[in-house]
C-alpha cells in the first residue's frame, strides 16, 4: 500500500534523471588538460555567489556567465569559457530512474526540482536535438518543473524548498526528495522532508520503495 504520510516526490534532474553532469566534467578535464575535479572546484568556491551560483539564478546573461566564469578559472590558473561547461551538463537519460518515476505517477505529486540556467541560442539543448527530444519527454511526466532559473533562487537555499513545497500545497514532512548532492539534501531534511542520496539508481529506488510503500522495477 502507498505509504499515506507521503504526498510527493521531489526529483533533481541532472545527477538523478540522468548521469551526474560530473562524469562530463572529467571527460573535459582530462581532454584538456586541466587538473581532476577543476571544474567542481571552481563552482564550490565561494558557492552562493560565483558566477554559476548567479547564472543559475538568471542574475547574469549567458554572455555575462560566459565572462565571469573564465575570469573565476583564469585566477585559478586555467581559462574555461563559461558556455563551454555549460553543454557538459546534458548527460545520458538513466532508463531506471525514469521507469521509477512512472511508476510514482497516479500515486504521488511528481516535482522536477533543478538548478538549471537558461544557455541561450545555439547552447545546451541546441546542439543535440535528439536529446533535447528525450528529456523533454521526461520532463512532461512531471506535475510541475520547478526551476532555480525562473524562480530566482537556487538549491541549496532554504527558500528553493519552501517555495516548493508553498507550491505543491504539501508540508516538508510529506515529501520524499532524492538529489545527488548533500549540500542539496542537507537543508531539506533539516525542513522535515525524507531524503534519498542517489549514487547507484538501483540503491536509491530500492530505497525509494521501501519509504514509498510501492514497486517501481
Amino acid at each position: 500500500m502507498p505509504n499515506a504520510a507521503i504526498r510527493a516526490v521531489l526529483w533533481d534532474f541532472g545527477g538523478v534523471m540522468t548521469e551526474s553532469p560530473f562524469l562530463a566534467f572529467r571527460r573535459f578535464e582530462k581532454e584538456h588538460g586541466l587538473p581532476a575535479d577543476f571544474l567542481r572546484g571552481i563552482n564550490a568556491h565561494n558557492h552562493d555567489n560565483n558566477a554559476w551560483a548567479r547564472f543559475e539564478r538568471s542574475e547574469l546573461s549567458p554572455q555575462q556567465f560566459d565572462e565571469a566564469f573564465a575570469a573565476e578559472t583564469r585566477s585559478a590558473g586555467y581559462e574555461v569559457r563559461g558556455l563551454d561547461v555549460i553543454d557538459l551538463l546534458y548527460g545520458e537519460v538513466r532508463p531506471a530512474m525514469v521507469t521509477a518515476l512512472k511508476g510514482c505517477k497516479g500515486h504521488f505529486t511528481n516535482a522536477c526540482v533543478t538548478n538549471n540556467v537558461s544557455a541561450g541560442p545555439g547552447r545546451g539543448f541546441a546542439r543535440d536535438p535528439g536529446r533535447a527530444g528525450e528529456w523533454k519527454g521526461i520532463l512532461g511526466l512531471f506535475d510541475v518543473v520547478i526551476e532555480s532559473s525562473r524562480i530566482g533562487v537556487r538549491k541549496p537555499e532554504l527558500r528553493f524548498f519552501e517555495r516548493t513545497c508553498e507550491q505543491l500545497g504539501i508540508t516538508a514532512s510529506q515529501a520524499v526528495y532524492l538529489d545527488d548532492l548533500g549540500t542539496n539534501l542537507k537543508p531539506a531534511r533539516t525542513m522535515g522532508m525524507h531524503t534519498i542520496k542517489v549514487e547507484d539508481p538501483a540503491i536509491a529506488i530500492a530505497e525509494l520503495e521501501s519509504v514509498l510503500g510501492i514497486a517501481l522495477r
